[in-house]
C-alpha cells in the first residue's frame, strides 16, 4: 500500500532527522564557538530535510493519525526556515535562534495537543510526550527570550533546544506512529450478521 509506504518512509525520517538534530545539539553544546555560517547551512539543510519528511507524514495514514496531523504547516514553515538558513547562513546567531525559538515552542506546542489526544487513544506513553513537550516550550521561549546575549550563550541555548526537540520528535515518532495491520480491515462500519 502506498499510504503503508509513506507512513514507514515518514517514520524513519522523523527518526532519523530526530537523531540528526540531537547530534547537531550536542555538537554546539560542547563546541559553543562553532562557526556560524556552517551551523546555519548544517541546520538549514537538516531543517529542509526535516520539513520534507514532516509533510510525507502529514499525506500518509498511521494508524492513530496523531503524531502527524499538524506536519502540513510545520513541514511548510521548516522548509522555508531551512530555506531562509541556507540562503543567508552568515546572519547572525540571534536571527537564527529567533527562528528556532519560534518553531521550537510552536512544535512543543502541538505536541502537548498531541500528548492530550494520545491520552484519549490510551498510549501509556503520552506522559513522556507531554513532558518533552513542556520542556522544548520552555527552551523555545529561552530562545525567544535571550535575544542579547553573546553568541556562545546563545549557540549553548540552541544547542539544548535543538536537543530537546529530538528528543521530542524521537519519543513522539516511536510512541504515536503506528502502521496499520494487515489484518485490520479499513473501514468506517463492520457489519455483523
Amino acid at each position: 500500500m502506498v499510504s503503508e509506504r509513506y507512513t514507514k518512509t515518514a517514520k524513519t525520517g522523523y527518526i532519523t532527522m530526530s537523531a540528526i538534530l540531537g547530534v547537531i545539539g550536542v555538537m554546539l553544546i560542547v563546541v559553543p564557538d562553532f562557526s556560524v555560517a556552517l551551523t546555519a547551512r548544517i541546520c538549514g539543510g537538516t531543517l529542509a530535510v526535516f520539513g520534507i519528511f514532516k509533510l510525507i507524514g502529514y499525506f500518509s495514514k498511521d494508524l492513530y493519525r496523531l503524531a502527524f496531523q499538524y506536519d502540513l504547516a510545520f513541514g511548510i514553515l521548516l522548509l522555508g526556515i531551512g530555506a531562509v538558513m541556507l540562503i543567508r547562513p552568515g546572519k547572525a546567531i540571534h536571527f537564527i535562534c529567533a527562528m528556532m525559538g519560534v518553531y521550537i515552542l510552536a512544535d512543543g506546542l502541538m505536541k502537548i495537543q498531541i500528548s492530550i489526544d494520545a491520552k484519549r487513544f490510551g498510549l501509556r506513553s503520552w506522559l513522556y510526550i507531554f513532558i518533552t513537550a513542556v520542556f522544548a516550550c520552555i527552551s523555545g521561549l529561552i530562545m525567544l527570550f535571550r535575544p542579547n546575549d553573546g553568541a556562545r550563550i546563545l549557540t549553548v541555548l540552541l544547542g539544548i533546544s535543538l536537543l530537546s526537540e529530538s528528543v521530542l520528535n524521537l519519543l513522539t515518532a516511536v510512541t504515536a506512529v503506528k502502521l496499520r495491520n494487515k489484518n485490520i480491515i479499513d473501514a468506517d462500519f463492520i457489519e455483523k450478521d
